[in-house]
């Protein structure tokens, strides 16, 4: 099946390091009462903020990247197992890509209602933080388990 959205299959492998590792920063970022230093570096910044609604645009300020590393390595290793073929790709493969999409948009947008309707304060700015997240993370478990159930069922069926 010709797919040309997806990325070849080579890229799941460092797609799983990549995001394996910016889980584990973020679940230590999360837990840990004091923040990563990696050391302070000039950057370019589209928009910034010192104190709230002062904003500052287009200028250099000084960070400590640690924050963005993790997000970087998130986005980038979620969207390569997301998004990386499967050696055998097929048209049902697709249609199991298709249903655990449309499924995990379903459920990240009914928690993200819940927490709308529920949270409040500073601990909503936490749920949205982690809800850019959650839409690859429910993808990447719904798809991976209908897949390997329909391959567990298919080589019970062969036996």
């Amino acid at each position: 099946m010709k797919t040309k959205y997806l990325l070849p299959s080579r890229f799941k492998m460092p797609g799983w390091i990549l995001f394996s590792i910016g889980i584990l920063l973020a679940i230590s970022y999360a837990i840990s009462p004091f923040d990563f230093e990696v050391g302070k570096f000039k950057t370019f910044a589209i928009v910034s903020d010192e104190a709230l609604f002062e904003y500052q645009w287009f200028q250099l300020i000084s960070t400590n990247p640690a924050d963005e590393i993790t997000l970087i390595l998130l986005i980038i290793g979620g969207l390569f197992v997301c998004f990386a073929k499967e050696k055998d790709e097929d048209e049902y493969i697709g249609k199991l890509r298709l249903e655990s999409l449309v499924w995990a948009t379903y459920v990240n947008y009914a928690i993200l209602l819940l927490a709308v309707i529920f949270v409040y304060g500073m601990a909503f700015l936490n749920v949205m933080m982690a809800n850019m997240f959650t839409l690859i993370l429910f993808f990447m478990i719904r798809f991976h388990w209908v897949l390997y159930k329909s391959r567990q069922n298919l080589s019970a069926h062969e036996e």
